[in-house]
């Protein structure tokens, strides 16, 4: 687990489309050498339309453009859309994508699900936010509640740094900054400590579930964790039940109206296991809940990628940032207090019944096949994924316009 917090920087809270999409907009527009974006979704609606825009402007003033979504969660832009680009010099990457097969889409796990804006090395957006239209307000009852961060300081380096290798070292470099790359020290800007932390499938397979465990279990006061998709491993739900039983507010907010039934239905399996060791419990029900942050005491906070279910923390290549700073923690506690205050329901606890032998044998039983995931979950089936150049040629199987209502996370 990597320990090298990075002092000197500056951190702003962007909750939903409605702060994220001007500001990366804005940041692309001001761009002087180099723009990378990475995103597990690009549909090609009024936000993606607008990415594009954005993305084709700085590539024909000349600034290095390097776009990478996944091939999973953007496999149907049309041939238009990644010809405007390639013509102006913007270079989009697929992350393993794969035909379908009788109109399915197999190639589900092991995904890029980073979410991930760096510009001139010297500005970094890091958080939960696609782009699509579902992220905004006006899309209806089904837009997504979430976050991300804008960052300037030091940190940036290290975010820099690693977009470059994880997009250019399949080009067949060695992933290193080149010429046209911008790699120079980022002066201080602000007074946030970060860390910049990554889930791989190589070298770093548990960080950030690492830096979650390790922030609950020296938790004093409270932890408030917002996640969209919420079904950990053993380990971290043993350092919550911990906390609450020492003291600890613990406090969880979760979907309470999902955009996959399926993401609660498996939730609402840990509920009596951590309401009885003394953990709150908070559905969200105003719309989707997509978030993936957390606060612990006054200064710890993180927001990023990472759900914290199998597919996460186990699977998919993933990006958190970790702040610490009073004030940023503070604002984004307001905001998730808010959420409980006006828009949760708060789950009571079941009344303890003869049966309760039994639901603390079948959490028993749960609860041991979850310690376990991470071994089986490593034997999945596995391969090196491949970043393809798409062209408008490579396009061709790919006519149809994206609609936003399949993939949520």
């Amino acid at each position: 687990m990597s320990t090298r917090w990075i002092a000197g920087n500056q951190a702003r809270l962007l909750e939903n489309g409605e702060e994220f999409f001007p500001a990366v907009f804005a940041a692309i527009g001001a761009a002087e050498r180099e723009v990378i974006v990475e995103t597990f979704i690009l549909f090609e609606d009024k936000v993606g339309l607008q990415l594009r825009d954005a993305l084709v402007q700085a590539a024909r003033r000349g600034v290095r453009v390097d776009l990478m979504v996944d091939g999973f969660g953007s496999s149907d832009l049309s041939a238009d859309y990644i010809a405007e680009l390639a013509a102006a010099g913007v270079r989009l990457r697929s992350f393993d994508p794969a035909s379908r097969i009788l109109g399915m889409r197999f190639n589900v796990l092991r995904r890029m699900h980073r979410k991930l804006v760096i510009v001139d090395g010297v500005r970094a957006f890091v958080g939960g936010i696609n782009y699509s239209a579902d992220h905004l307000a006006d899309f209806g009852p089904l837009a997504k509640q979430d976050y991300a961060v804008e960052l300037q300081g030091p940190v940036v380096a290290d975010i820099h740094r690693f977009a470059i290798s994880a997009i250019r070292a399949q080009d067949g470099d060695d992933g290193r900054p080149g010429q046209g790359d911008v790699e120079r020290p980022s002066a201080a800007a602000g007074d946030v400590a970060a860390l910049f932390v990554t889930r791989d499938n190589l070298e770093h397979r548990n960080d950030i579930e690492r830096h979650y465990r390790a922030a609950i279990r020296s938790a004093r006061k409270s932890v408030l964790i917002a996640n969209a998709y919420f079904f950990p491993g053993y380990l971290l739900l043993r350092q919550l039940r911990r906390a609450a039983r020492r003291g600890v507010q613990v406090r969880l907010i979760l979907q309470g109206e999902p955009d996959m039934p399926i993401a609660k239905a498996a939730a609402s399996l840990l509920y009596g296991h951590l309401q009885r060791a003394g953990v709150e419990i908070h559905e969200y029900c105003k719309r989707p809940l997509h978030g993936k942050v957390a606060v612990v005491d006054d200064d710890w906070s993180t927001i990023g990628s990472s759900n914290l279910d199998p597919l996460s923390l186990s699977l998919n290549l993933e990006a958190n940032v970790v702040l610490r700073d009073a004030a940023f923690a503070a604002t984004l506690r307001t905001r998730l207090e808010h959420l409980i205050a006006n828009e949760c329901r708060r789950v009571a606890p079941l009344p303890t019944s003869r049966w309760a032998w039994w639901e603390e044998l079948t959490s028993t039983v749960l609860f041991h096949v979850l310690r376990r995931f991470p071994v089986w979950a490593s034997r999945l089936p596995t391969h090196m994924p491949k970043l393809h150049l798409a062209t408008a040629e490579s396009a061709c199987g790919h006519q149809h316009q994206h609609q936003p209502q399949s993939d949520a996370r």
